[in-house]
């Protein structure tokens, strides 16, 4: 593959718009009671009609983001607004709290133990207020923003099982996702706000979860950010840090922080050195430090969103950086990617490959894969190569 980003801003444009997109569009909304189904086999067939809170927020949020971006298509609002009515009168209990899981009518399933449903939440309807110009939908968005503030320093709150005061532990999906879903909530949010929480989750991202010596994210550290020599300590989840990743440059450029941009491709270089996998090629999906047996058994499995993502941080440290070992990283990861997930016969990706790239369970969406991550990358990636050619 050569340099020809013309020819790649293409194949993703057309991946998103002919192919991704129209795939959910056409399987996945339940017009008769709101939200939309997710869980869809190989041919767009619904094989489970529960409604997954993080899942339903995603999609709500992807069809916002492309009517806001891409082009205002009457159709993407609709979409969107299928979900957010749903959401908005079904998705919380009575203190304002998401839900994990509902059944189709909209009723609760899983009580909300998870703060990500309330970011989620934040997320799409940041953008769909946006997109629709619904006050109530930005009273929803900050409802939701202001409860993850909130719980940050106890996400599970009175669902935790774990015995409090013997192992603390605190888990990089907060502060990582608190830096992504901020920059989603800038325009609702004070100026000197968003930089404070900006500040504090990109200092906390590169000093705690950052080991120095390994150059790799930690998925779990000590309050003050120590490694701690336990299973969680040594877990290594290199979609997860090198998501954090695209997120920490996507601030550091708006910030012209040339800087942190080439601290965060040396860490996105040193994840993908430690978490390729040298055999069958492809990034596995945890690992620990110590090359210890991770105690997560789905280990060696090859997933979808942590190629995706991986995509993405690539093709956004290249533009930024002109790094030559970004693009030979960016080539490796795209040639595995879209020879193994995307689905030329029935449209849309696989989500889950074993250790040797083959198709591990015959799905396009589930109870952890929605429309969200390939079409975010897509778009994402899209962007970068279009900025480039």
């Amino acid at each position: 593959m050569n340099h020809d980003f013309q020819h790649l801003a293409q194949l993703y444009k057309n991946a998103l718009l002919q192919d991704t997109i129209p795939f959910w569009e056409k399987y996945s909304i339940d017009w008769q009671q709101g939200g939309y189904f997710t869980c869809l086999d190989r041919e767009g067939k619904i094989y489970n009609t529960d409604k997954f809170i993080w899942l339903q927020n995603r999609q709500v949020w992807t069809f916002a983001m492309l009517y806001n971006q891409l082009e205002k298509r009457e159709n993407w609002l609709k979409i969107a607004r299928n979900g957010a009515n749903f959401l908005s009168k079904s998705g919380r209990d009575a203190d304002g709290n998401w839900y994990f899981a509902l059944n189709q009518a909209g009723q609760p399933l899983v009580q909300p133990y998870n703060i990500f449903s309330d970011c989620f939440a934040a997320m799409a309807f940041s953008q769909y207020a946006l997109a629709s110009g619904e006050t109530w939908a930005q009273e929803v968005a900050l409802q939701a923003y202001n409860n993850v503030l909130r719980r940050q320093e106890n996400p599970k709150g009175k669902y935790n099982k774990i015995y409090p005061g013997t192992r603390p532990l605190k888990t990089l999906a907060i502060p990582m996702i608190l830096a992504n879903l901020s920059l989603e909530m800038s325009w609702l949010l004070p100026s000197d706000r968003l930089e404070q929480i900006l500040d504090k989750t990109v200092q906390e991202v590169m000093t705690d979860f950052l080991n120095r010596e390994r150059g790799l994210m930690y998925e779990n550290v000590a309050p003050y950010g120590s490694p701690v020599d336990c299973f969680e300590g040594r877990l290594i989840n290199p979609g997860h840090g090198i998501e954090a990743m695209w997120f920490i440059m996507d601030i550091a450029h708006r910030r012209n922080n040339a800087q942190l941009i080439n601290q965060a491709v040396d860490v996105i270089l040193n994840i993908l050195n430690f978490g390729w996998d040298e055999q069958y090629e492809g990034i596995y999906y945890f690992l620990d430090a110590e090359g210890y047996p991770p105690q997560q058994l789905e280990w060696d499995q090859k997933l979808w969103w942590v190629h995706l993502e991986s995509l993405v941080a690539l093709s956004m440290g290249y533009r930024l950086t002109k790094r030559k070992e970004c693009w030979q990283w960016y080539q490796r990861v795209h040639d595995y990617t879209w020879s193994h997930f995307a689905d030329a016969q029935h449209g849309e990706w696989f989500g889950y490959l074993n250790r040797r790239g083959e198709v591990l369970l015959n799905l396009k969406g589930g109870k952890w894969k929605g429309c969200f991550h390939v079409p975010r990358a897509l778009y994402l990636c899209w962007q970068q190569f279009e900025a480039m050619s």
